[in-house]
């Protein structure tokens, strides 16, 4: 059984992101849930790094996340480029595919908070028909005011789930889970951003290929311009700056 103290966690650009597999992801998911202690888990894209960089609310929280993902190509790629090879990119929304389906085998209850009250209706739906046997402990939209959070954490308790989805944005997401991770009492908590819009059939995801070519921001910024191009644009290259200054300083230390 895979566990915290087997996890390599390197530093990416001053980021810490785990050398996981996703069989061994899920098996420590299998060992969080097996002893009932709450874990954070987090994923960590280009837009993600950046932020964190920038604050240090969530880079501190990020550092104290129990499982730390890479989510997408460019990360992996900066990871091989920094001579610190990440074993494989492991999306969010494929996680959350994955841990869907393997909680309907396992017996595990899922939570379902964010989105629109429609969409998280329509996920639930969803994987209701999808797999019958799944255990659904509550759901609930991803929109209220800071006088409803202690209740809804208290319901949320309440249900008993052995994890919670969360698809509301960086870095309110992070920082929601992080100050009610001990009242919530979740096994393993995760935030999923947007993954509920991509169940939901609201909006869709870019083809395989694409994943699998680093290039699934394109498909986003092609989908939502307005709104991503200069997430998406700007720190792109950014981030690129970043590894390549990264590199030839590694080189330069290494030549002393």
């Amino acid at each position: 059984m895979m566990t915290r103290k087997d996890a390599e966690r390197l530093n990416i650009l001053g980021c810490p992101i785990d050398s996981l597999s996703f069989e061994e992801t899920i098996a420590m998911i299998d060992d969080i849930i097996r002893h009932k202690v709450p874990r954070q888990h987090v994923v960590i894209n280009v837009s993600k790094l950046l932020q964190a960089r920038r604050d240090t609310c969530l880079a501190e929280i990020i550092a104290s996340c129990y499982i730390i993902n890479p989510d997408g190509m460019p990360i992996v790629w900066a990871s091989k480029i920094l001579g610190k090879p990440l074993k494989e990119k492991i999306s969010g929304i494929d996680l959350m595919n994955v841990l869907i389906k393997h909680s309907a085998e396992k017996g595990y209850r899922i939570y379902f908070l964010g989105a629109k009250d429609e969409v998280v209706k329509k996920v639930v739906d969803v994987c209701g028909k999808q797999y019958p046997e799944l255990q659904i402990a509550g759901y609930r939209n991803g929109y209220w005011e800071e006088s409803e959070e202690k209740e809804i954490v208290a319901g949320i308790k309440v249900a008993v789930p052995d994890i919670i989805f969360v698809a509301i944005s960086s870095p309110k997401k992070e920082i929601f889970l992080k100050r009610n991770l001990d009242d919530m009492q979740v096994p393993f908590v995760m935030g999923v951003g947007g993954s509920f819009d991509v169940l939901a059939g609201k909006t869709k995801r870019a083809p395989l290929w694409m994943q699998k070519s680093g290039l699934e921001w394109f498909y986003r910024l092609l989908q939502e311009p307005k709104r991503l191009w200069k997430r998406y644009l700007i720190g792109n290259s950014v981030f690129i700056c970043l590894v390549v200054k990264e590199f030839f300083r590694k080189r330069v230390c290494r030549r002393k």
